[in-house]
């Protein structure tokens, strides 16, 4: 590629004829999400701005460098003369720096919060700016709350700081605005290349630049991430763009282009962007969903829901284990409480004979409750937490206080076949699912990132045992060690099997293999997931105080039913 020249254009020039917007400064001390540090921030407002309407806003990280007239990016004098040619909404610019805890005596040294701020995945920057930010600046200035009207940008690392917060929060931004951006692994933004093929389309539009000369260090190329950045964003069927120049890890070239960028990124405002359904490759994801159906809200409210279930004619039971109840959901999609004082059940599963076998927690025991309700107690003195049924009527349940999996055979005693640290190490076993040909055993690890998978012998045993199934994670440091959350587990009919975890629903194939990520209804982590409704199309989650459901374009099975699988693409 031959080296290009970059200069300012017209657009980054002031103009005699176009009003000139307001720049105040402004330093933010008082924050909760980053506490003890210290930043300014300057507020952008445009000479058209009207406190009778609410204007979109458009947040700039660094944003130090941002705001001069005679310097390198000049955004609020571009956007003087974009907004006055009406290539953009009235905007109020946000321009504002990282944080930094300023040292106690001058012979020691600031903590400086820029990477941790801006490299590091998670909510943490998102919920800064929603949480902090946006409404300080609101209390002077009528902003909206429209995620389409809100905007993100940034360089360098300040480039995924502008991407995780959207990606992350979609809810409230949708734009992103990205030069020389550091999707290396400084931090692991380099995983989001990875991510975005596998996660269902968000609503987003990105706008990307970077030059061949950008740098090439220990934590990766800058070149080739953005390029693979690029490359990801396409293949999910994102509204993206990227702009490829010559230049190394400056400003030259993203300052000549930003007016261009910025029509790009508010092109056909107000039409509001929405999550891509097309992409240049078919993709696992997509052959899952359905288009034409998003989640929908089943019920609210309640303290805590869990084990999701299904009896044979597709009706949908959940657990409110906090308030000892157990609700059924029938073909009017209404929860109605089935069963009262349920010794805090939270794992729910029929089996062949109509019985609904329940795991009570506080009550110490599993039990399993006949049609006319009579109660059968199959094992006590344990603390159960998830349970599966086979055809036979074996059960196979977790305690995740001791740690252990166990067997209840026919008429027969609960037996420990794994005992965490002496039958290996399985961190925290949650969720157990019997495959649909009843030959394997998954066990959810919910402080790790995997699903292990044990053979079923003859004798009901289990042997063999895999961390099998390789889940995603996210960056969550916060909370420790790596947590998937992998919890409540389902299969559809063609092995694949489908987690319930932090970011949302991983679907696995027969492999093992992570092959699409079915985003969380909401921000409560999920805790279950089954298929139900007519003909078993239809995946309900449980999530916090929610119950959800979506159509999806697979079908899920009875598990009394076992199904014989196609074999895996491997």
């Amino acid at each position: 590629m031959c080296a290009q020249s970059y200069t300012l254009g017209p657009d980054s020039q002031r103009k005699a004829d176009v009003p000139k917007g307001t720049v105040t400064k402004y330093t933010w001390n008082q924050s909760r999400i980053f506490p003890g540090t210290t930043r300014d921030y300057w507020v952008y407002v445009p000479a058209q701005y009207d406190s009778a309407r609410a204007a979109c806003v458009m947040i700039f990280q660094d944003g130090g460098g941002f705001i001069s007239d005679t310097g390198a990016w000049r955004a609020p004098l571009v956007m003087d003369n974009l907004i006055a040619e009406k290539a953009m909404p009235v905007t109020i610019g946000i321009f504002i720096d990282p944080g930094v805890r300023p040292a106690e005596s001058a012979a020691q040294m600031a903590r400086f919060n820029r990477s941790y701020e801006y490299d590091g995945l998670g909510d943490r920057y998102a919920r800064f700016l929603i949480e902090e930010i946006l409404p300080e600046v609101g209390r002077q200035y009528r902003l909206s709350t429209d995620a389409n009207d809100r905007a993100l940008a940034g360089s360098s690392s300040g480039a995924p700081a502008a991407f995780t917060a959207a990606w992350e929060r979609p809810d409230a931004f949708r734009r992103v605005l990205s030069f020389i951006g550091s999707y290396t692994n400084l931090r692991g933004a380099d995983g989001y290349i990875d991510l975005i093929r596998k996660m269902e389309p968000k609503p987003l539009r990105i706008y990307l630049q970077d030059g061949s000369a950008d740098q090439d260090i220990y934590s990766g190329s800058w070149w080739m991430a953005n390029q693979a950045m690029a490359m990801s964003l396409a293949y999910a069927g994102y509204d993206v763009k990227f702009e490829a120049g010559t230049e190394g890890h400056n400003s030259k070239h993203g300052a000549a282009i930003l007016p261009e960028a910025l029509r790009w990124l508010w092109r056909e405002y107000p039409k509001p962007i929405v999550a891509g359904t097309k992409s240049k490759t078919a993709r696992h994801i997509t052959e899952v969903l359905d288009p034409g159906h998003d989640w929908e809200l089943v019920g609210e409210g309640y303290s805590f829901t869990e084990g999701a279930a299904v009896d044979r004619d597709g009706n949908f039971y959940f657990c409110d284990a906090g308030a000892n109840r157990i609700y059924k959901v029938g073909a009017d999609g209404k929860p109605v409480v089935f069963k009262e004082n349920t010794g805090g059940a939270t794992g729910l599963m029929f089996g062949g004979d109509g019985r609904l076998y329940a795991a009570e927690s506080t009550r110490k025991r599993v039990v399993s409750y006949a049609p006319d309700g009579k109660i059968t107690v199959l094992a006590t003195g344990v603390t159960p937490n998830d349970l599966a049924v086979t055809s036979k009527g074996e059960v196979y349940f977790t305690d995740t206080e001791t740690q252990r999996v166990y067997h209840i055979p026919v008429k027969g005693v609960a037996r420990v076949l794994f005992q965490n640290g002496r039958s290996g190490n399985l961190g925290m076993p949650n969720g157990v699912r019997v495959n649909p040909d009843e030959s394997l055993v998954v066990v959810a690890d919910t402080l790790g990132r995997t699903a292990w998978s044990f053979h079923i012998a003859p004798d009901g045993g289990l042997t063999d045992g895999q961390p099998f199934y390789h889940l995603e994670v996210p960056d969550d440091v916060e909370q420790g060690p790596v947590r998937s959350g992998a919890d409540g587990m389902t299969f559809d009919t063609t092995g694949h099997l489908y987690v319930a975890t932090k970011l949302g629903v991983q679907v696995c194939d027969q492999a093992g293999r992570v092959v699409g990520i079915i985003r969380r209804p909401g921000t409560a982590d999920l805790s279950n997931v089954v298929f139900g409704g007519a003909g078993m199309s239809t995946l309900f989650v449980t999530a916090g105080d929610k119950v959800f459901r979506r159509q999806l374009r697979r079908q899920g099975y009875l598990p009394w039913q076992p199904v014989k699988l196609p074999r895996p693409q491997l």
